[in-house]
């Protein structure tokens, strides 16, 4: 409930590693009766896709993960890259065009953003780096919002 995952990659790793990291949560609050810490969570997945890289007979994982979340009365994101390697962000991209919409966002991205702000930042940033057209059906925006919930609520016509 309090943390999100999206990705860039192959679609079926994605499905193994958010599959893996239900079970590493669920495993978690049963043993300490609370959600896992975003930041244990990240470690852990990372943890695993690293194994991949050097195991034999399995490939690593084709997939890059931002995942965030709420803990301690503050928002968490992370990267996680195919390697295992794993870095915290206050904003940052991801994918085919991810230096577009790095630059974009080092130009745009204060601390001092509102919300709304916030989430048009990270739809001008998608512009910037996105070949095709952005319409509701390819493009989703998620919130890591308080108290301990994330919402997919903002549909792309809003800031079009």
């Amino acid at each position: 409930e309090h943390i999100g995952l999206v990705y860039s990659g192959m679609g079926p790793d994605y499905g193994v590693l958010v599959h893996r990291a239900r079970k590493l949560a669920q495993q978690y609050y049963l043993v300490y009766q609370e959600p896992i810490p975003t930041a244990q969570l990240v470690q852990r997945v990372a943890s695993v896709m690293q194994e991949y890289t050097q195991s034999g007979g399995v490939r690593p994982f084709g997939v890059s993960l931002l995942i965030c979340g709420w803990n301690e009365g503050r928002p968490y994101l992370f990267q996680l890259d195919p390697s295992g390697a794993y870095f915290a962000w206050k904003a940052t991209a991801m994918g085919k065009n991810y230096v577009n919409g790095k630059t974009f966002l080092e130009k745009r991205y204060n601390e001092d953003l509102e919300l709304e702000d916030a989430i048009h930042t990270a739809i001008l940033t998608l512009k910037e780096s996105f070949e095709g057209q952005m319409t509701e059906d390819n493009i989703e925006v998620g919130i890591c919002v308080y108290p301990i919930e994330i919402k997919t609520y903002i549909k792309i016509q809003t800031y079009t």
